[in-house]
Parts: C-alpha cells; structure tokens; sequence
C-alpha cells in the first residue's frame, strides 16, 4: 500500500450470527488479519450474538412499545418515526430498534454496552488471530438537517475516539477536533450491507497514533450542559 493511504476490505463469508456465535472466531475465519487493523462490524450481528432480540408481533402498538421501552426520552415524533434518547446517550430513530434486519417475528435491542461489546470482540480477534488490532461498531445513523443516513460508531476498543487536530484552531481559538471512529465507521459502510451479506470490514492503513483506549459513551457522546439543540 502507497504510504498514507488506506484499503477498505469487505469481510465475506461471515454466515449468519446467532445467539451465543463467536462474531471474532466467524472473522477470523473468513478474512486474514494484520496487525494495527481496524475491524468495523455492524451492531445488528452483535446484537443478535449477544441475544438482544425480542419478539415483535408487526403491530404499530408492540412497535411503540418495544421504542419506548429503550427510550430514556422522546424528542420529536412523526408518525410511525420516534426521535430518542437511549439509556447509552445517543439520540437517533426508534431508539436504536432494528426491525429490518431480523428475522421476521422479531426486533433487535442496541447491545446493552456497545463499548464492552467492542472490547470482547477486539479480544477475541486478537486470541484467534495473534494479530493487534481495534473494533468499532456502527450502526446506521440520520442526521439533523441532512438527508440520507451514514453509519456511525456506537462502540469502540483499541481506537482513539476523537483526536485533537493540534494545527486546526478553530474561530474562537481552540483547537479542533475530528471523530475518527465515526469516520471509519462511515468509509467501512461503503462495502458493508447486512442485506447483502456483508456485515464487517477491515480497514488497513490507519495511522498507528490512532490506535489507543477510548470508549464512544465517555468520548464521543456530549454532555448534556454541553448541547445547543435539545
């Protein structure tokens, strides 16, 4: 690979994940490993390996009440579409319920702890593989005043969340900074689909000064005080 560039591989051959599957072990075995390789899996297999599914009878009363029953508060509603807020701080559609990507009869939790999920997974990858590496989970995330929907981190282990840009100061003189979990996330999504088979991808290339502990829930989620638009 040319120096500063980055590949981005789609993971194929996973199968399907149950509950109780190694989502590391099912990795491992269908792509080759390096070290410093950024492993993004979508958060529907982890929930679906950690048995965060529950039943969902296609009702618009269940629907609601599988929403509510994640939410910590309801920002805006329209129609079937809710805005909330998780017990993890994100605040995105249904509370983070899948209902598309599941089998029928049933509807998928955001994993309890996404930023756990990630440190077992980056794990169990490392045990199998013998190789370092970090994990980010994403999920398929709108955003306000934008159309269209871009995946982001939910999840992270062995990446730095948000790195300083030391030599970027911004209009009122700090100095800025970019998500970078969210950013990879986002590059991993162009060749992942859960539909279409496909729900991780290795990114190699990333600077090794990104690598690092870091956690989405204290890092990247804003503090309430800190918020403008809720």
């Amino acid at each position: 690979m040319t120096e500063g560039s980055l590949a981005v591989i789609p993971v194929l051959g996973i199968g399907e994940i149950g509950p109780g599957d190694s989502i590391a072990d099912a990795i491992v075995a269908a792509v080759a490993i390096d070290d410093d390789d950024v492993v993004v899996v979508a958060r529907t297999i982890v929930s679906k390996a950690e048995g965060r599914l529950v039943s969902y009878d296609g009702t618009p009363e269940q629907r609601q009440a599988i929403v509510e029953g994640e939410a910590v508060r309801v920002l805006r509603r329209r129609g079937e579409l809710v805005i909330a807020e998780t017990r993890h701080g994100f605040i995105c559609a249904n509370a983070g319920v899948d209902f598309s990507n599941v089998p029928d009869g049933s509807a998928a939790l955001l994993p309890a702890d996404p930023d756990r999920s990630a440190r077992r997974i980056r794990d169990g990858i490392e045990r199998a593989s013998g190789r370092r590496v970090a994990v980010v989970i994403s999920d398929t995330f709108g955003r306000p005043w934008r159309r269209g929907v871009t995946d982001v981190a939910i999840g992270v282990a062995g990446l730095v969340a948000v790195r300083a840009l030391p030599n970027e100061r911004g209009a009122s003189g700090p100095s800025m900074a970019t998500c970078v979990a969210d950013e990879l996330a986002a590059a991993a999504d162009l060749v992942m689909g859960t539909a279409a088979g496909i729900p991780a991808a290795v990114i190699r290339g990333v600077d090794r000064s990104w690598f690092g502990r870091s956690s989405i829930r204290s890092e990247v989620v804003r503090d309430p005080m800190e918020e403008l638009f809720r």
